[in-house]
């Protein structure tokens, strides 16, 4: 499984811990990779730069899944969304990241460094990465979505 990660200068300090944390548990296993498209420090950059670099990876077949980080999340879910074959989710919590994933199936992870702790998106994203899709009567629903 390829994971791409991707944040503007507001996400930059939680996407490190998150990169340490979910290489601990994720990239462990086997066939799996975990890139890393930026930005690279606390200088100003433009979110949707970040945001269409991760979706078109994911899109295209690069990557299975993205994570998205900047002030609110809202910005980049909003990038990511316009690329087609992109279900990216805005997740708050450990339920948002678990429906987003069981229920729509959504394949890039999009969080706000501003409005939650590191331990929670942490949290979020093992959530998001280590939850099925359910398939069944949600299948046709992002099929629809698609």
């Amino acid at each position: 499984m390829k994971f791409v990660i991707g944040c503007d200068h507001a996400g930059y300090e939680i996407k490190q811990l998150l990169k340490d944390a979910l290489y601990a548990t994720l990239i462990r296993k086997p066939d799996t990779s975990f890139h890393d498209v930026g930005c690279d420090s606390l200088d100003n950059v433009h979110y949707p730069e970040y945001g269409k670099t991760v979706a078109d990876l994911v899109a295209g077949g690069d990557a299975d899944y993205g994570v998205l980080i900047c002030g609110t999340g809202i910005g980049m879910s909003m990038v990511a969304n316009k690329v087609t074959g992109i279900r990216a989710a805005l997740c708050h919590d450990v339920y948002t990241a678990m429906m987003a994933r069981q229920h729509n199936n959504a394949n890039v992870l999009c969080m706000g460094a501003r409005v939650l702790t590191p331990y929670q998106a942490i949290n979020i994203a093992r959530t998001f990465f280590e939850t099925d899709f359910l398939g069944g009567r949600h299948e046709d629903r992002v099929k629809m979505i698609d």
